[in-house]
């Protein structure tokens, strides 16, 4: 019998199992590179969302240093007033001391001996008695002036006091303000320092409107509610262009409330100072019925705000380094539409 050999069974050869291997394994390293990447476009994204924090940080910073700051100009304009109406009972009271003296100088003279006794060593009688009428005349008028220049002097200490209290409070507004103004730089300085270690292309996009808020919302269109409010809306146009600057409200820069304070300046209306006050200065309407020179505030502390223009758009000054704007309403959560 002869012998007979089992032949190998048809397939790949070990060599281009081998070889298949070394590709399957390339592959898998070329797939990998993308993941590699990844935390480094994660930092990028966290500086990104970091610088963003920074700006929203400052920009309630600023938002309360404006609001110190119009606390602060108000009691200087109370103590002005408090001040001239000092001076003012100063001189009440000078005036009724002055009288008390004169009074009390015309009794002495006329007084001084025994009303009676006078009476009776009098060569004209009828003289003493019209001396002695005019006398009590004048100790009335004496003791009625006595008792105003005590309530003169009493409101006088009372109106110092205040005057001293608020002069306390406006100290402790500067120091307030003062210490916003380190808030509000330190934040800056930080952000930007942070914006700056980006890749050039990541700086040059940077924006707001991109973050949280539903930035494609659709906004209604629709004339201006007033002409008031159109007087504003072309105000805030006229301002386009020029830069955002902190705690500054025109012409030559603006930060947020600043740029709705002075557009409607510009229609004969004057607005608070803040944001948050802002929100309140006329009536709250629903964001599907805004019409153009409706403020709209964002976040729930309605620590920015912008001016709806329609067609879905806001102008507002965004951020240091930005110019005002145009930007979709939905840019950030909206807290509240107010017509003015």
């Amino acid at each position: 019998m002869g012998s007979h050999r089992r032949l190998a069974p048809s397939g790949p050869d070990r060599g281009a199992v081998a070889a298949v291997g070394l590709l399957s394994a390339a592959a898998a390293v070329l797939a990998a590179v993308p993941a590699a990447a990844a935390p480094h476009d994660d930092s990028r994204r966290d500086r990104r969302a970091e610088v963003d924090r920074l700006y929203t940080e400052a920009e309630r910073a600023t938002e309360a240093y404006n609001r110190a700051g119009e606390r602060t100009r108000a009691l200087r304009a109370e103590i002005g007033t408090a001040q001239d109406r000092i001076a003012r009972d100063q001189e009440r009271v000078n005036t009724l001391r002055d009288g008390l003296g004169s009074l009390a100088g015309a009794q002495y003279r006329s007084g001084g001996i025994d009303p009676s006794l006078e009476l009776l060593l009098s060569a004209h009688p009828d003289d003493y008695l019209d001396r002695a009428s005019v006398l009590d005349r004048i100790e009335g008028r004496s003791a009625g002036r006595l008792t105003e220049l005590r309530g003169a002097l009493r409101e006088l200490a009372q109106e110092r006091a205040e005057a001293a209290r608020r002069l306390g409070e406006l100290e402790r507004g500067r120091r307030t303000v003062a210490a916003h103004k380190k808030t509000v730089e330190r934040k800056l300085a930080a952000a930007r320092r942070l914006l700056n270690s980006l890749p050039e292309d990541d700086r040059a996009g940077f924006g707001r409107a991109s973050r949280s808020g539903r930035a494609g919302l659709a906004g209604p269109e629709g004339p201006a509610a007033s002409g008031r409010a159109a007087a504003a809306v072309a105000a805030a146009r006229s301002a386009l262009g020029r830069p955002y600057v902190w705690g500054a409200n025109g012409p030559g820069g603006f930060d947020c409330s600043g740029l709705m304070q002075w557009s409607y300046a510009r229609a004969g209306v004057g607005l608070p100072r803040t944001s948050q006050a802002q929100r309140y200065a006329g009536r709250r309407v629903p964001l599907s019925e805004a019409r153009p020179g409706d403020l709209v505030a964002y976040r729930d502390d309605a620590s920015h705000i912008g001016m709806y223009v329609g067609g879905g758009r806001v102008i507002h000054a965004p951020y240091p380094g930005a110019a005002v704007r145009y930007d979709p309403v939905g840019m950030m959560p909206v807290s509240s539409v107010t017509r003015v």
